[in-house]
């Protein structure tokens, strides 16, 4: 998964979604358990390309870094990279890549009082309302999260 950086904005660097190389990985034939421990296979039969696994439709797809800490609390922190498809419509709840007023920002899409507002996942920011006057837009959907644990 090679990425191409497209676009610089003070939350999100978007980047392209090249698909063209293909990159199989070992794949355990097992499930992995969260639980008690079970025994682990002795070879690996399986491959996963990352590419066909996380990508529905390539020419909506693009990767973004996450800048800030707004989103915290459903797992989305800083230096992570979201996988954004364009082509899928917004629904109350879904986690977005949204233009507002000149910025890019992600939140999870959410009614407040009746009145459509961006909401934070972390109790230190306040949840944004979209207005008639509000310069806005769902510019994508996340649909994966990749996060890096060390």
């Amino acid at each position: 998964m090679r990425l191409v950086k497209i676009h610089n904005s003070s939350s999100i660097d978007f980047y392209s979604a090249d698909v063209t190389t293909e990159l199989e990985l070992p794949l355990s034939s097992s499930e992995i358990s969260a639980g008690f421990p079970s025994p682990a296979d002795d070879h690996l039969e399986l491959k996963l390309d990352l590419n066909k696994a996380l990508i529905r439709h390539p020419s909506a797809t693009f990767y973004g870094r996450v800048k800030g800490y707004s989103m915290v609390e459903v797992g989305i922190e800083e230096g992570d990279i979201l996988v954004i498809d364009k082509s899928l419509d917004p629904k109350e709840g879904d986690i977005a890549v949204c233009f507002l007023d000149g910025e890019f920002t992600v939140k999870r899409i959410g009614k407040q009082g009746g009145r459509l507002c961006l909401m934070p996942a972390n109790e230190e920011f306040k949840p944004i309302p979209v207005t008639g006057e509000s310069d806005f837009l769902v510019w994508g959907i996340v649909t994966y999260v990749i996060h890096k644990t060390r």
